[in-house]
């Protein structure tokens, strides 16, 4: 019998709970989840939403992408609380770190992903997790960067402009309706980094609500990590 794929639904994969450790001696929880039998042919590393509005490792998005994308893409998918957030998963040590201390967040996960040799990494932030990409992942050698929803909030465009001569993609999903930088602004902020890729989702809203979002969201990031796994399923098994 088929299934529409939407919403909860969950694909075969390996989910494992795992815990990062960060230079300042804080403890994150997070999972890592993989294609079922066979390795991954990339990898996601995401980076929620603001916490102290309500964003975690399971904002719907990067819940979705880990639900679906090993199934339905051979990728890996990492999620992690930062510190001082809470999921089901549990709790990451330490306290909110205004989108500065979160630096040592970032470098455990990557250190992480470093450990158990997975291939071709791409960090995806969305929201408050675009500061975090913005701010400190020049310094990792992920293959590109993907960027969803950025408020440009505390990246400033020194932050934007140090991007301006790296070699690797970076893509920004700016929806038409977003709350806080919309697709002409969105153009005029990025402009000191003309090689970042600015693409306009129209009807679009912060937060990605709905099916039609989520897919568009899902196809954007699987189009660059492994395109020949388009165009993704909308039912199976």
């Amino acid at each position: 019998m088929s299934i529409e794929i939407r919403g909860g639904v969950e694909l075969p994969a390996v989910r494992e709970d795992i815990e990062l450790h960060t230079s300042d001696g804080l403890t994150l929880v997070g999972e890592l989840s993989t294609p079922y039998d066979h390795p991954p042919v990339a990898t996601l590393l995401t980076l929620h939403p603001l916490p102290t509005a309500g964003g975690f490792m399971d904002s719907h998005i990067l819940r979705k992408a880990a639900a679906r994308l090993p199934a339905l893409a051979d990728l890996a998918v990492l999620r992690f609380n930062t510190r001082g957030t809470s999921s089901p998963r549990g709790t990451s040590e330490g306290e909110f770190g205004h989108g500065t201390a979160e630096a040592a967040d970032l470098e455990a996960a990557w250190r992480f992903l470093e450990s158990r040799a997975l291939p071709h990494v791409w960090i995806v932030g969305w929201s408050f997790g675009t500061e975090i990409a913005l701010k400190f992942a020049r310094a990792y050698g992920s293959d590109g960067v993907i960027l969803l929803s950025p408020p440009l909030h505390r990246a400033s465009d020194e932050d934007v402009a140090a991007w301006a001569h790296d070699a690797r993609p970076v893509i920004a999903l700016v929806p038409e309706h977003d709350d806080f930088l919309q697709p002409t602004e969105a153009r005029e902020r990025f402009a000191v980094a003309p090689n970042i890729e600015v693409i306009d989702v129209p009807g679009a809203k912060h937060l990605w609500v709905g099916e039609n979002y989520t897919r568009r969201v899902l196809d954007e990031i699987v189009a660059r990590t492994n395109p020949s796994a388009l165009p993704l399923p909308t039912a199976g098994d």
